[in-house]
């Protein structure tokens, strides 16, 4: 992945990243306000040798040996139950040698005679005592009665406090401006790699950059997703002054630069799976063709689940079938749509045989004559991966106009349907997405998709250009 691909995949994902970042913060601070404050109270001790007054410098060195020998087993002494049981006696705390020991730490820093003590507890004032009474007490135990010679010999060894215990001000935790940066952080973390695996892990479609990874094919329109399209299927009819029918009209335009070369102008207009839009896409685009004065036949090619009579208003029940089989002749079934040059040939009756009547010599006849006549034939055909119909046709037409939906249609499924093409030796050319959400990263506007309309109608421009000749194209006019 690019560092653009991670940028994207920030800018569409930022909502969760920032929750979690907030839930870490949050956790973090009902953490810190749940834990019971611990302070910390400390003392430290000095460990010397007495030697006499008019002792050399051996002996000095001797002494200070010894004192930096000893104070490692000192250590070790701080918090044991001999120390800690006068300390619970004089303070008259309510628990044992055991049960305190744990809130004791003592050590010496590395080649020195000092033993540092440390108490905790959630009460300040007793954290300080405590300490305080470990530091005499123990000084006491060991000059008295662990390094006490035999006899009535005074012990050579000497202990002091040189840093009595204060009783602290601020607790020493929970640390709060510490744990709140932690849950920041952890948040953070947490968010991006949610962000970032669920973009890996997830294959759907959803925008152009997601088209670009699977197929170099054209992109010749983007249409924006309408919660409202079950009920009103032909929006260029029904609402032509919509963003909606005006992304048909530049989808219009660049499929005027498909086959230039003198090919048939013949479409066939098909999807990888089912719920794609491929029917109503179809259906839009040949009324907004036909607008321009453009002769439009629409062909509905859909011989399993037609739909186009339906969407149209018109009667389905003669129609392709009945002129595939010789039952009816073409003229007779031909219905004009509108006040504009558009007439729709609906499928007729379901056959048990689709594949085999669009695959026939009637069908290449019959788009031959249509095409004579009309100077567009678009036709709806089912879906590539569930029947070959579409790649039938895809060989007796101009090519195959290939209907993506955002958000529903996995990479997987539109490699595997460019395949199914290619291996008749036909291709898509041009890919239609629909279904693009309105906002967000993956947000296709008219507005935006209005520049590479414009560029399309240039007299420059030989055919429609790709996404990435697009992206370009705008960053050098930026």
């Amino acid at each position: 992945m690019e560092l653009k691909d991670y940028v994207r995949i920030f800018h569409k994902s930022w909502i969760l990243i920032v929750a979690c970042v907030l839930f870490g913060i949050a956790a973090s601070a009902a953490s810190s306000i749940a834990t019971t404050p611990k302070y910390v109270a400390s003392t430290q001790l000095y460990v010397s040798v007495k030697t006499a007054a008019d002792a050399g410098s051996g002996e000095l060195v001797q002494g200070t040996s010894f004192a930096r020998q000893a104070v490692t087993s000192y250590v070790d002494v701080v918090n044991s139950a001999i120390v800690l049981d006068e300390v619970i006696a004089e303070l008259g705390l309510d628990s044992t040698a055991a049960q305190l020991a744990p809130s004791i730490a003592s050590s010496s820093p590395l080649n020195t005679v000092l033993i540092d003590v440390s108490v905790t507890n959630s009460d300040p004032t007793l954290a300080a005592k405590i300490a305080n009474s470990v530091g005499s007490n123990f000084s006491r135990i060991v000059v008295d009665e662990l390094e006490k010679p035999d006899g009535e010999a005074v012990s050579p060894v000497k202990i002091e406090t040189i840093q009595p215990a204060q009783v602290p001000a601020q607790p020493a935790s929970p640390n709060v401006p510490f744990n709140i940066a932690l849950g920041l952080l952890v948040g953070l973390a947490i968010g991006i790699g949610v962000a970032v695996s669920r973009s890996v892990l997830d294959t759907r479609i959803h925008s152009l950059h997601d088209i670009e990874l699977v197929t170099d094919t054209p992109m010749l329109g983007g249409i924006n997703f309408d919660p409202d399209a079950k009920k009103r299927p032909l929006v260029v009819h029904a609402d032509p002054k919509s963003p909606r029918a005006e992304s048909f009209r530049s989808l219009r335009t660049n499929l005027q630069f498909v086959n230039i070369s003198g090919g048939p102008r013949s479409f066939v207009v098909t999807s990888s799976i089912p719920g794609e839009g491929k029917s109503t896409t179809t259906a839009n685009l040949a009324i907004a063709l036909a607008e321009t004065g453009v002769r439009v036949a629409l062909i509905d090619g859909d011989l399993r689940l037609p739909r186009l009579a339906h969407y149209m208003g018109l009667e389905g029940a003669v129609g392709l079938t009945d002129v595939l089989i010789g039952r009816a002749e073409l003229a007779d079934v031909l219905q004009s749509w509108g006040r504009d040059k558009l007439v729709v040939l609906p499928s007729g009756r379901v056959p048990p045989n689709p594949s085999e009547l669009l695959g026939s010599a009637a069908m290449s006849n019959l788009l031959a004559s249509l095409t004579a006549e009309f100077d567009v034939v678009l036709i709806d055909a089912p879906p590539l991966l569930l029947v070959t119909d579409a790649a039938v046709l895809s060989k007796l037409t101009g090519g195959a106009l290939l209907v993506v939906a955002s958000g529903r249609t996995k990479r997987n499924e539109l490699a595997s349907a460019v395949k199914a093409l290619q291996r008749v030796e036909s291709s898509p050319v041009g890919v239609i997405i629909t279904m693009l959400p309105t906002k967000g990263p993956d947000s296709y506007g008219y507005g935006q998709y209005s520049y590479g309309t414009i560029l399309a109608e240039s007299a420059d421009v030989p055919a429609p250009v790709s996404t990435r000749q697009l992206r370009r194209m705008r960053r050098r006019t930026a």
